[in-house]
């Protein structure tokens, strides 16, 4: 049968790995088969038994706990769930049947927290909010007994597959969620909470443009759910759709406008639209009504705060923003990103007691593996501004290593596009499609690594009356997945070769795609603007292609500066490539690689601005950069750091003060770590 959700179904099978289960899935089936029959005494020395080699099977140690209360056994039936939750403490289930074995016990305070942790985690579970329901009513609470009422109802009027779809998913059990909800979609047809399960399914792998399709399916299917159409929102911002998730947001706002999740949401739109002066006061408001020292409250606003910093860093506000970074630690001290956001504005010098608190906190077993690694970046630029070139190199280390433990970053994956595009993108490639795109000339790119002086570029190129600084787009991006197509295979990637199939309409198509999806970042109208994507250098051939009057500036730093530059920094995102010597000196090898293909086969065409040229000879350097875009020179260009403008990138601070040349040879002190960088780039791009 055909449904509108065949396309994301089959998406997500293809990205979603097999199903594998542990060696004692049989076993537990036939445990369960024991209960079902009503053998638990056999159910349970049965579990016994298995875990014995699987002391933290979740299933067992459940299947235990189960037929242990239902034996009446309540508390050696505790006793194992405790050793659950010891492997398991997010675990729904867990918290459900020790809420049952407290009912058993006429415990109903203890009964009542454990099942409200256990909808909280799961909303699916039906006999969590069931055992609520009466408990809410013994106790007089009407409102609580409503609610659960209505929950349990809402989920007896869902197909049983649906119902243990979202029992599985609300447990992490995502490979078997998806299995099941595929299955009852294709055999059943379209179905809003199935498709709604889907889709965050979809949300949670990033396979954003199929989530996008099925939330629509659902809201076109039922207009009013208003939980599906927020989460809808919520992909739509992360796939930088701002004016659409805005408008999909409107009826949430005006149903319940005091919503601090819809309020929250509508923040993060107006961060996405530039507005950061708009912003500003909404977060001070949300701030304003989260009172209280409950862990929620104190959670709430040290998001709040982190979230306010940022806006006002970005508008030039920093004192400011280092008191709301400064907010966000005394509600929570083991937030890094707060401590690391204190840190990227490159200016700020943490106190001695700023500094113990980040080694306290690297230290605590409760800190989140997140949470580490962002302490210690921010220990490492602490220790760095006192000198402390040896400790702040460890403190470095250590983030590098831990985060690229766990990023999955393939090197080869970029050499092979590389590759591919030296083969697709010749010139005669080029000569044979002269006159394709469009000729809008607005664009100027500024591309490179990281860390490059990109951003300096792009604060000079601002201060012109006729260039309009945004800020990294990712439209090429987008465009670039759309021409890769639903199937990534890295060895053989579609993109760049799907090049050679387009023709001259379909280039076209995307240029004028470029210039409409981009228009919403032009708030002032200017001739020009710059998108100031670094990775963009990476697509020079399908930029020049589709937008043949593009100007293109490749911003380039020398090889040790650039890459210990990186070293030292955390990304909010992505640049996975930068968390260890030989993958950046692999990257970095790489593009230049590839940008000395561009200057072969697109002359004059890319710009090459070297930083250390802008910085020994600023002017000499504007009015190349100004008679490469055909701009006239002006003055103000030069005074670059004097232009009030929005700068969302990590060298926000730095551009807003005149030209220096103190980080030009930091890396120099800590030489003595780097060798291994040196041996990985190779002696060719090594100059000291």
């Amino acid at each position: 049968m055909a449904t509108q959700t065949d396309l994301p179904i089959s998406r997500l099978a293809r990205v979603s790995p097999p199903l594998s289960g542990p060696p004692a899935d049989a076993d537990v089936s036939a445990l369960r088969a024991l209960q079902a029959n009503g053998d638990h005494a056999g159910a349970v020395a049965g579990a016994n038994r298995l875990l014995k080699a699987h002391p933290a099977d979740r299933d067992l140690l459940l299947i235990a706990a189960h037929s242990l209360r239902i034996a009446k056994q309540t508390g050696a039936a505790l006793a194992t769930l405790e050793r659950l939750a010891q492997h398991h403490p997010r675990f729904s289930q867990m918290f459900l049947e020790r809420g049952l074995c407290h009912v058993a016990l006429r415990d109903a305070p203890a009964a009542t927290a454990d099942l409200r942790t256990a909808v909280a985690i799961n909303p699916a579970l039906a006999m969590g909010w069931r055992m609520l329901d009466g408990l809410y009513r013994m106790a007089g609470d009407a409102a609580g007994a409503d609610l659960a009422a209505k929950h349990c109802a809402h989920l007896a009027s869902l197909p049983p597959p649906i119902v243990q779809a979202k029992v599985l998913y609300g447990d992490e059990e995502v490979d078997r969620a998806e299995m099941l909800i595929r299955r009852f979609l294709i055999e059943f047809g379209d179905h809003p909470e199935a498709m709604r399960l889907l889709a965050q399914i979809g949300h949670l792998r990033n396979v954003l443009d199929d989530a996008e399709v099925l939330y629509s399916g659902v809201l076109a299917m039922v207009p009013d759910h208003h939980e599906a159409r927020q989460e809808y929102v919520q992909v739509l911002i992360a796939r930088a759709k701002y004016l659409q998730a805005r408008a999909e947001l409107a009826p949430l706002l005006e149903r319940d406008p005091a919503n601090h999740g819809h309020r929250t949401q509508a923040a993060t739109i107006q961060v996405g639209l530039g507005d950061f002066d708009g912003v500003i006061p909404l977060y001070r408001e949300l701030l304003r009504e989260t009172v209280g020292e409950s862990l929620e409250a104190r959670l709430h606003r040290a998001d709040f705060n982190l979230w306010l910093g940022h806006a006002l860093k970005t508008v030039g506000r920093t004192d400011e923003a280092i008191a709301a970074y400064m907010a966000a630690t005394v509600d929570r001290p083991d937030f890094g990103d707060a401590w690391w956001s204190l840190a990227n504005l490159k200016t700020y010098r943490f106190t001695p007691a700023s500094i113990a608190v980040l080694r306290q906190q690297l230290g605590e077993p409760a800190t989140g593996e997140i949470d580490q690694i962002h302490i210690a970046f921010a220990l490492g630029k602490a220790l760095e501004d006192n000198l402390d070139y040896a400790g702040s190199w460890a403190a470095y280390e250590r983030g590098n290593a831990m985060h690229r433990a766990g990023n999955g970053y393939i090197p080869t994956a970029f050499e092979t596009n590389t590759r591919e595009q030296k083969r697709v993108c010749t010139a005669s490639f080029f000569g044979e499609r002269a006159g394709w795109g469009i000729e809008d000339p607005a664009p100027i790119f500024v591309l490179g690594l990281p860390r490059s002086g990109s951003t300096l570029i792009e604060q000079i190129l601002a201060s012109h009356s006729l260039v309009e600084g945004t800020q990294e787009l990712p439209d090429i991006q987008r465009i670039v997945h759309e021409l890769q197509g639903r199937e990534l295979n890295f060895d053989e990637p579609r993109y760049p070769g799907v090049l050679l199939e387009l023709d001259a309409d379909a280039v076209r198509r995307f240029g004028e795609q470029y210039i409409a999806d981009t228009m919403p970042n032009r708030v002032v109208g200017r001739p020009h603007f710059i998108d100031k994507m670094p990775n963009n250098f990476r697509h020079v051939g399908l930029i020049h292609l589709i937008l043949p009057n593009a100007r293109i500036i490749d911003a380039r730093r020398g090889a040790m500066s650039c890459c210990f530059s990186n070293l030292k920094q955390l990304f909010a995102q992505g640049q996975e490539f930068t968390y260890g010597m030989e993958d950046i000196a692999r990257y970095y090898r790489t593009y230049v690689e590839l940008m000395d293909h561009w200057d072969t086969v697109l002359p004059g065409q890319v710009l090459r601005v070297q930083h250390e040229d802008v910085i020994d000879d600023l002017e000499t350097s504007v009015r190349r950069i100004l008679d490469f875009c055909g701009l006239p020179f002006e003055p103000a260009c030069l005074e670059f750091h004097k232009t009030q403008r929005n700068v969302r990138t990590p060298s926000s601070e730095q551009v807003r003060q005149p030209i220096f040349r103190d980080g030009l040879d930091q890396w120099k002190n800590f030489s003595p770590w780097l060798g291994p960088l040196r041996d990985f780039l190779g002696p060719e791009l090594v100059a000291e």
